[in-house]
């Protein structure tokens, strides 16, 4: 087992309806983990959709849109269970987000995810040109 980094809370991810942090992977590249509530727990998802790589889950000052135990894409409209990352509707139906392993002891969330290097709250810094993020196109009001 890989070692471990304490990440943030379980009380306030379900506060706040969810975390992001920025992590590095093995090859190098640095992207974005989201933790949302699920059931008594947490899991935790690569911040993108599915269907359009490009488009962030969650955004700094902003967070995921959770709503009845879906996370919900910004452009499209496309929801995801918080607990499987299983899309039911909108473009990305039948598709299920990039999981990311967490662990929860004594209340407190855990990067245990081989692949990935915990780096620091918040997104990816010097990748806040929010001219490249797709404005939403869904239905929903965010």
């Amino acid at each position: 087992m890989s070692a471990r980094t304490r990440v943030t809370s379980v009380e306030a991810v379900h506060e706040s309806g969810s975390y992001l942090f920025a992590v590095r992977d093995s090859y190098g590249d640095d992207g974005e983990v989201v933790v949302v509530p699920c059931e008594d727990g947490v899991a935790a998802f690569r911040n993108f959709c599915v269907h359009e790589p490009d488009q962030r889950l969650a955004r700094e000052g902003v967070g995921a849109v959770v709503r009845d135990g879906e996370m919900i894409c910004p452009r499209h409209g496309s929801t995801f269970d918080t607990c499987s990352g299983d899309c039911d509707s909108g473009k990305a139906e039948g598709m299920t987000l990039a999981d990311v392993d967490v662990v929860v002891e004594d209340g407190q969330v855990y990067l245990v995810d081989e692949e990935l290097t915990y780096l620091y709250e918040g997104p990816v810094q010097g990748d806040d040109d929010d001219d490249d993020m797709p404005s939403s196109t869904s239905h929903i009001n965010l």
